[in-house]
């Protein structure tokens, strides 16, 4: 472990050649890269302009392509600051949700578990830095039902994870 997010590179850099390309990792250091739908966005559009490209990918690419887009975009506002990436984000629980107390074997991390932490990192950006999860949890809630596809966990689990994301880039 290189810096203070814990992320495990050596774990990154001995993932699936799929995994790592969803990461953008490098190949060499395992460090995760800028997301290839971000990069050439540039300014104009921010936040929608990144929802558009995610839309490509389904619900769960939208929402991200929408955190992505408030990076490249400067964000319009809230908790524009404290944009995150969800390259980084991903990885980062990619390498951690097992350690987690709600996990439980048989979770699939991109099947069950990715989209439950998405809704809390990739939603945090639309509210007021001081914004508090629970004082958003029935909005966070319906986005989980938009982007949840194939995840067999339910809210009441989901929440769990998605707290964890939320907390994590507040």
């Amino acid at each position: 472990m290189s810096n203070h997010d814990s992320i495990d590179r050596t774990e990154v850099k001995h993932m699936s050649k799929e995994a790592k390309q969803d990461l953008n990792a490098d190949i060499i250091t395992g460090e995760p890269g800028s997301h290839p739908l971000g990069t050439g966005i540039g300014g104009v559009g921010g936040a929608a302009a990144g929802a558009a490209i995610g839309t490509m990918a389904g619900p769960l690419g939208t929402l991200i392509g929408g955190a992505i887009g408030a990076i490249v975009g400067g964000g319009a506002g809230h908790a524009a600051a404290e944009a995150i990436d969800p390259t980084h984000e991903e990885a980062y629980w990619r390498a951690e949700h097992a350690n987690a107390n709600y996990y439980k074997e048989g979770y699939d991390f991109d099947r069950d578990l990715h989209p439950a932490y998405a809704v809390g990192y990739a939603n945090r950006a639309n509210y007021p830095v001081d914004a508090r999860f629970e004082d958003h949890e029935s909005e966070l809630e319906r986005s989980w039902h938009e982007v949840k596809g194939e995840s067999r966990m339910e809210w009441n689990d989901a929440r769990r994870a998605s707290r964890d994301a939320w907390n994590r880039v507040s």
